[in-house]
């Protein structure tokens, strides 16, 4: 029985969150949710005023835990940055070729990315969802452009590169790269991103 406040309120984002993930926002209803969860629908309420205002509080939670995750992937270890940059890619090429599928139980949704499963679907109908999305995205990409200016200190790209533009090229060529890989249900997408961002960042420098 769930007692303490925060951990149902958790608990039914948890749940809602693989369910989305795997199905889609708008394919899931809420009867779904309270389900999986197993709440009433009065618990589901008592936090979440609609499940627009849910599916918008799981986006923002969902971008705090990616942001902390990139943030371990790209924060310096004594490697180039240019290497740290490409664990990240490597880490995206992994998680979205996983075939998990959900569980209440299990560690995450998947690690199917909502952003690249939402954006395009709740761009037209939830205003605040959308707005969550944009700026998650914004987050990533200054962050991602902070690693290039690192792998521009140290040498480990062109000095020539611009960051905040490259990091902007290289993030829409993996989103664009996780829609191809739906329709194709194989990895080739990531593979040619994988070599494109390799060619984009330019030859590393020579041992």
């Amino acid at each position: 029985m769930l007692t303490a406040q925060p951990t149902a309120r958790h608990h039914i984002l948890d749940c809602g969150e693989r369910l989305i993930a795997h199905k889609g926002f708008v394919s899931v209803g809420l009867a779904e949710i309270l389900a999986v969860a197993g709440v009433p629908k009065g618990s589901f309420y008592h936090y979440f005023s609609s499940k627009e205002r849910f599916g918008k509080e799981l986006l923002t939670r969902y971008i705090a835990t990616y942001l902390d995750r990139l943030e371990h992937l790209l924060r310096a270890d004594g490697s180039p940055a240019r290497s740290r940059l490409m664990r990240y890619w490597s880490y995206w090429n992994l998680s979205q070729c996983s075939t998990s599928t959900p569980d209440c139980g299990a560690q995450d949704s998947g690690n199917k990315c909502l952003i690249v499963k939402l954006s395009a679907e709740v761009a037209d109908i939830s205003e605040g969802m959308r707005l969550a999305l944009r700026d998650g995205t914004e987050q990533v990409v200054q962050r991602l452009a902070q690693c290039l200016e690192e792998a521009r200190t140290d040498g480990s790209v062109p000095a020539a590169l611009v960051a905040q533009d490259m990091a902007l090229t290289l993030y829409e060529l993996w989103l664009g790269a996780s829609l191809l890989a739906k329709l194709r249900r194989d990895g080739s997408a990531f593979d040619h991103a994988l070599r494109s961002t390799e060619l984009l960042l330019g030859a590393p420098p020579n041992p």
